[in-house]
């Protein structure tokens, strides 16, 4: 029986390992060379380091935003400058959007709405009443004089000839509060149909018939003084001031004594006043005393205004 002889494990090559043992194969998920031929199974490949290749860019070492041109303070300057008047133009635009259709600002020149409203208060007034906001009794409104209810106007005061044009270009775009004497501020006490009266045996003023609580009134004074007695014409209101002995209103403008040219056309309102914004000491909503009228029945349906009244 002959000697089996076990088989030869090949020597090595010089090195330890064949060269393309442990090549990663192409196609396996790696690209092929990923890993050097020389690297044994699970030893860790070194990243190549992209700043080895940014730093061989060339001898200048510039940078690609190195050759844009710089635009110096000069430029700025001007883009800076550039930037304030769009800033300002497009403020501008949007204020006088908002004075015109929204809100304006008005002033009180007079003791006519005292204790509500106090001379020299600022109020802003809501330009969605009229409109898509109803009047109701009881608002306090700004309106245009309807026909000399404020006498001659007083001169204009001068503040110069640099202030006086930046005022009036202030108020004209609403940054302001527009100081105009042609614009008066009263109460809604009467609406188109209502007959308003007073006063009552028991010394109320009524409408519609009905007696009329007026916690809004300055303490001491009378819901009116000046009897009358009127049916508020079709397209108008009646307003009253809140010191009654002291605000040339509906009463004083009437000398027909129906309502017809005493009574404010709405078309001549410019809005509801809805706050007191200065002095901020007494700041506040302009909130509706609806309860003063609730219990006021439906008025009859409203005659129109004699032809000539404004």
């Amino acid at each position: 029986m002959s000697r089996e002889t076990p088989d030869r494990v090949p020597e090595p090559r010089r090195g330890g390992f064949d060269r393309d043992e442990y090549a990663a194969p192409a196609g396996e998920g790696d690209a092929p060379g990923l890993r050097p031929a020389h690297s044994r199974p699970g030893e860790d490949v070194p990243v190549s380091d992209t700043s080895d290749t940014a730093s061989s860019r060339g001898a200048s070492g510039r940078h690609a935003s190195d050759s844009e041109p710089s635009t110096g303070a000069g430029g700025a300057f001007g883009a800076a400058i550039k930037e304030f008047f769009v800033v300002a133009a497009l403020a501008l635009a949007i204020s006088f959007v908002v004075k015109t259709w929204l809100i304006q600002a008005f002033y009180i020149p007079s003791g006519s709405m005292e204790n509500t409203l106090q001379v020299d208060d600022r109020v802003i007034v809501s330009k969605l009443t009229p409109g898509p906001m109803e009047l109701k009794r009881g608002d306090i409104v700004v309106f245009e004089d309807p026909g000399s209810w404020l006498g001659p106007a007083a001169p204009a005061v001068d503040y110069g000839p640099v202030m006086t044009p930046v005022r009036k270009a202030l108020m004209f775009v609403g940054l302001m509060p527009d100081t105009a004497e042609n614009h008066l501020i009263k109460r809604v006490i009467g609406l188109p149909g209502d007959k308003v009266a007073c006063c009552s045996k028991d010394g109320w003023l009524t409408v519609n018939g009905t007696p009329i609580s007026e916690p809004y009134v300055l303490k001491g004074n009378k819901p009116s003084e000046v009897p009358f007695s009127v049916t508020v014409p079709e397209g108008r209101v009646w307003v009253m001031g809140d010191h009654r002995s002291d605000s040339s209103d509906s009463r004083f403008h009437d000398p027909s004594g129906t309502g017809s040219e005493g009574s404010v056309p709405i078309d001549r309102v410019v809005g509801r006043a809805v706050a007191l914004v200065w002095p901020f000491s007494h700041a506040t909503w302009l909130s509706n005393p609806s309860s003063s009228f609730a219990t006021v029945p439906t008025a009859a349906a409203p005659t129109p205004a004699a032809a000539g009244t404004p």
